[in-house]
């Protein structure tokens, strides 16, 4: 692929479903933009707040205004527009290990478009969205809810085939506890409304939209895309009579009628839905790039047992093959281990430096033997996972999901198989 970025962003961000640019060597082009998005969702770690006695606690420390400045980002090219908060889910209140009064909103990302300058060196107007990851107790117990349950996000067609992990849909679908009117919308909504403002206004250009996230960040990340797609906000009408201009305003190109492209770079993410909702997000052209490193536990959840591997037995579909998870999009594979300090196996700045600069061997460009999750995880996941505090909870959440998958159809049930995926974290910390 030859050209400048404005010229091929549309290969980069996944038209073509980035064939060439993985294999057999990732792209200057697409290594480049995997670490600028990585940096991007950085970002977000560096400006949370986690100091119990600020008045910013589990907030952003700093104005939409100054933010990149303060990270160390100010020549980010990208305007902050909004701040997104999540809220959790009902369940949690009746957990004890949570406070009562603790689902307040929590900062877990931002909204921002490329400034003038960066849509000419883009080659369109890229809507950002950036999630981070698992910071809060609230969180933790949130990725443990690993049973499926429909997404439903389309009153219109609600596609009941459709599942997604029931954590990940509750973290983006909750609105603040007690339902006031007053209280904090929920995550959805926050992004679908300034999405839908920035597409109106940015109508006539050429705009993509652009989803990072990092571990839970991508759950989040893949839940937006598809919501956006099945809704089909981004489908544009944007028909030019040849007798008005082809340009807007500042210079930049007015696009014909089309669809909008929406892509996700994931990092170290986990499974988010079952079959269903890969299929799904494959039909509406959602793309999704994920970074991942072959010693990540994390990638390998939920769905340790029940996974796109364990559908089909020879030509035989099993029962449970509809309840099973399954990754989606393109793998980008990193092979990076730090037996000093384990934990980095799941470290976002780990995860862009060996992109930014690969070591020998440390980018697995064709699929090859990840090996023994049991081995790997066991080995890996120590230091800064909070293994104590990860366990109570998943000590809770297997009780929880016993007591709610006792009856006959139990393999079919999906409580059932949201207990095996809690059990098999459990055993492997």
């Amino acid at each position: 692929m030859k050209g400048s970025l404005a010229q091929v962003w549309r290969k980069v961000q996944g038209c073509g479903d980035w064939e060439g640019l993985v294999s057999p060597s990732l792209h200057p082009l697409l290594r480049e933009e995997i670490v600028r998005y990585g940096e991007l969702v950085s970002a977000c770690y560096k400006a949370f707040e986690l100091d119990s006695s600020s008045s910013r606690y589990l907030s952003c420390k700093y104005g939409k205004g100054s933010m990149f400045e303060e990270v160390g980002m100010g020549g980010s090219g990208y305007d902050v527009t909004r701040y997104v908060y999540v809220t959790a889910p009902d369940i949690m209140t009746s957990i004890p290990s949570i406070r009562p009064g603790s689902c307040r909103g929590r900062w877990v990302g931002y909204v921002a478009v490329a400034s003038d300058d960066m849509t000419d060196r883009l080659g369109r107007r890229d809507i950002l969205v950036t999630f981070r990851g698992t910071v809060t107790s609230q969180e933790w117990v949130a990725n443990l809810m690993s049973s499926l349950t429909p997404a439903r996000l389309d009153p219109g067609d609600p596609r009941p085939e459709v599942q997604v992990e029931s954590g990940f849909l509750g973290l983006y679908t909750s609105n603040e506890c007690g339902g006031s009117r007053f209280g904090l919308e929920s995550c959805r909504e926050q992004l679908l409304c300034e999405i839908s403002r920035l597409l109106r206004k940015y109508k006539g250009e050429e705009v993509s939209i652009s989803i990072a996230g990092h571990s839970m960040g991508s759950s989040l990340a893949h839940l937006l895309a598809y919501d956006i797609s099945e809704l089909g906000l981004n489908v544009m009408n944007n028909h030019v009579n040849s007798s008005r201009r082809t340009t807007t305003e500042h210079g930049h190109h007015r696009a014909p009628s089309s669809t909008v492209p929406v892509t996700v770079f994931s990092y170290g993410g986990p499974r988010v839905g079952n079959l269903g909702f890969k299929q799904r997000c494959e039909e509406l052209g959602v793309k999704v790039l994920r970074v991942v490193n072959v010693h990540d536990p994390v990638t390998k959840l939920p769905g340790v047992f029940l996974n796109e591997n364990f559908r089909v037995l020879g030509n035989y579909e099993l029962p449970w093959s509809c309840s099973c998870y399954s990754h989606v999009g393109v793998e980008v594979l990193l092979d990076f281990l730090d037996v000093k300090n384990p934990s980095c196996v799941h470290d976002l700045d780990a995860y862009i430096s060996l992109v930014r600069c690969p070591r020998e061997e440390g980018i697995i460009h064709e699929d090859g033997v990840v090996g023994n999750i049991f081995e790997r995880v066991m080995s890996n996941v120590v230091g800064n996972f909070e293994l104590c505090r990860l366990r109570r909870a998943a000590s809770g959440m297997v009780d929880q999901f016993l007591v709610q998958s006792q009856g006959a159809e139990f393999l079919m049930d999906n409580n059932f198989l949201g207990w095996m995926n809690c059990l098999a974290l459990y055993m492997l910390m």
